[in-house]
């Protein structure tokens, strides 16, 4: 009797919680043909940029120059069961990248950050969608991707640092398949990292007007011994007129990339207007 009280009431609490998930989505803006309209500017309101784990503030990489500008902020990470599971080999590469973490980060170079990092660094990115593509612009080295809805997948020739996107609906869910990336890319500054044989599968589900849950499950038999997951929301910006702004940073490499080769007395870049 006990269990049968038990089941009823767990399936009482799925179904109110399925029709506040439609309820919400329901309230999500809408293209002509009934799909979610991904369309706006976004932006994750985490540390995961940091390190995706679970960690306390620390020193930053230059405290003696910087003081508390340099610290890391702790943070709860995004990681759903807290850590990432690297096979031993992979533990031992990223706890090599940790040293020196900040140069070693492929972004110091303004390389494009690849997926899922791009969606949770501290810059917002425009979605524009119709309905057989969805562009995503990142304001960071002005990257990009497609995503090609419901198209018969083809698989990238090559990788590339964004990867390769196909995506399909799942009811109000959009599930995309990332493959094709470089394996150069990381997740975060504290040196977490993949290979080349990651597949990255993405679920953006609306959960409110502005408001849409996000979650990405890496696999990656090189570097880890099982699929993992991330998941935090993203928001829509809704000021008026808030628009994607330039983020070449490229310049702002030159001199940590070539500063050795540059002629004795050239200034460095322009100085802020």
């Amino acid at each position: 009797m006990k269990n049968l009280k038990y089941k009823m009431l767990s399936a009482l609490l799925l179904s109110l919680f399925a029709a506040n998930v439609s309820a919400q989505s329901d309230d999500f803006p809408r293209t002509p043909s009934g799909k979610p309209d991904f369309s706006g500017i976004w932006q994750a309101m985490t540390k995961a940029h940091y390190d995706i784990e679970p960690h306390a503030a620390a020193y930053g990489p230059h405290p003696g120059q910087m003081g508390a500008l340099s610290a890391i902020p702790g943070s709860q990470g995004i990681v759903e069961g807290g850590r990432i599971p690297y096979t031993e080999p992979a533990r031992r590469q990223r706890d090599e990248n940790r040293i020196d973490a900040i140069n070693k980060d492929p972004l110091t170079k303004c390389y494009m950050p690849g997926v899922p990092r791009a969606n949770y660094l501290p810059f917002p990115f425009q979605i524009v969608q119709s309905t057989d593509v969805i562009l995503i612009a990142y304001e960071f080295a002005e990257s990009n991707r497609i995503l090609y809805v419901d198209q018969p997948e083809i698989q990238s020739q090559v990788d590339a640092w964004m990867g390769h996107s196909n995506a399909e609906w799942d009811g109000d869910t959009l599930v995309v398949r990332v493959t094709g990336q470089m394996p150069d890319t990381w997740f975060d500054r504290a040196g977490n990292h993949h290979s080349w044989e990651m597949v990255v599968e993405e679920r953006w589900t609306p959960m409110g007007p502005n408001h849409v849950q996000y979650e990405a499950t890496m696999t990656d038999p090189n570097t880890f011994t099982q699929p993992w997951k991330v998941s935090f929301p993203l928001y829509r910006h809704v000021a008026e007129n808030y628009q994607l702004l330039e983020f070449k940073c490229a310049e702002f490499a030159e001199e940590y990339l070539y500063g050795e080769w540059r002629k004795e007395g050239t200034p460095i870049g322009n100085p802020p207007q």
